[in-house]
């Protein structure tokens, strides 16, 4: 076994160790509307941050498959922390991208410093000399209130006609903007997804990734950071980051399904649940579905990192719109499966305090991410397959 390997197995080991720990403090983080502190100072303790983060700041540069099983097995316990854990830590991923310039300006004192995120082009840009004035407010940034830099997502307007607009990943210090604390939603509670507000802050030009070195494979931090591994598309790496979680929420709703079934007995009729070919059919309904979400994953990331690695030819477009619509099938198969285990659970799953409400909450909240609706996927695999143009460059 390599060394990678053997620090693959350590990592999600790690994070099977912490299932129970999160359960025990899914009630709290719920109120709190955040993850508790020592969640954060358990992530960073395990090294699940530095999974992706590059190796010049201390990180592992681990396959994406090690921190997706690493994000599944947290969901176990608590699909906001895993939620949480995958958009922070994508984020090290990401910042491997820009200018090293900025990589210098948030990790050049303290290389645990974390990036939160809302990637949604409404901001309000000036082009001004040197960079950028940049204005605007944003929804759903999880975790924002444990970082201390953001991602933000804005469209440069064309320079001339025939121009196209520059759809750019903007980067702030938590000193250029504001928390507005509005997350008060039905699942998915503690991920404190607040918006963020800007108000003319200047953004050196060295510190926004633009969207087309993303889709090129042809960022400025690949003169730095050259493993295979940030020659992954992000269209394939961030998506991921919010829908793997419910995944292994799912496959612990599951697990948690099975323990109260095997002891479980009717209220009307005093039989044995066990024995309902019902609840047999589900569990095994709901199993197929995690093994295939989970292989599907696997798949598409060994592919993904075989062609960074040269081992075979890259990715061609009509195989990133295929895994870019594989992952937005993820949310609703899930919440396929929650709905099949909640219609089997009995009357007392509709309490607040039951583990499968919670989990059916979660994973029908994490449905509502733009990232987890596969309509416009859909059609752009089938319109690619007849030979119509790709319309989607988050791929």
């Amino acid at each position: 076994m390599t060394d990678k390997a053997q620090l693959h197995a350590q990592l999600v080991a790690t994070a099977r160790e912490l299932i129970p720990v999160l359960k025990e403090r899914a009630a709290e983080a719920t109120k709190l509307g955040r993850l508790p502190d020592q969640t954060i100072a358990d992530f960073q303790e395990a090294g699940f941050f530095k999974i992706v983060q590059p190796a010049k700041w201390g990180g592992y540069e681990l396959d994406p498959q090690a921190f997706f099983d690493v994000q599944m097995a947290v969901a176990e316990g608590c699909m906001s922390s895993a939620w949480v854990l995958g958009v922070i830590a994508i984020h090290n991923w990401q910042l491997a991208l820009f200018d090293d310039r900025a990589a210098q300006d948030v990790w050049g004192d303290d290389p645990t410093t974390l990036i939160s995120s809302s990637y949604m082009p409404v901001a309000k840009i000036e082009v001004v000399e040197g960079g950028f004035k940049f204005s605007g407010r944003w929804g759903f940034s999880s975790g924002s209130k444990h970082c201390d830099w953001v991602f933000l997502g804005g469209m440069i307007p064309p320079s001339g006609p025939g121009e196209a607009p520059d759809m750019r990943t903007f980067l702030l210090p938590k000193s250029d903007y504001k928390i507005v604390e509005n997350w008060d939603v039905m699942g998915l509670q503690a991920t404190g997804s607040h918006d963020i507000v800007v108000e003319g802050a200047f953004v050196p030009d060295y510190r926004t990734h633009r969207g087309v070195d993303a889709f090129g494979l042809n960022s400025p931090g690949n003169a730095v950071n050259d493993a295979p591994l940030y020659k992954i598309p992000f269209g394939q790496i961030f998506p991921r980051a919010v829908s793997g979680s419910s995944i292994g929420a799912l496959r612990g709703a599951l697990a948690s399904y099975v323990d109260s079934t095997k002891v479980r007995v009717g209220v009307n009729d005093g039989k044995k649940t066990k024995e309902n070919p019902t609840a047999q059919y589900v569990i095994a309904e709901v199993t197929q579905i995690v093994d295939e979400l989970e292989l599907v994953l696997k798949r598409d990331f060994e592919h993904s990192m075989a062609a960074a690695r040269g081992e075979v030819p890259p990715l061609t477009v009509e195989e990133r719109v295929k895994m870019r619509w594989n992952s937005s099938l993820v949310s609703p198969r899930c919440v396929e499966g929650m709905t099949k285990l909640m219609g089997c659970a009995g009357g007392s799953a509709v309490f607040k305090n039951h583990v499968l409400n919670q989990a059916f909450l979660d994973i029908n909240t994490g449905r509502g991410h733009v990232a987890n609706n596969p309509s416009n996927y859909g059609r752009n695999l089938g319109g690619v397959e007849l030979g119509a143009p790709n319309t989607d460059f988050f791929i």
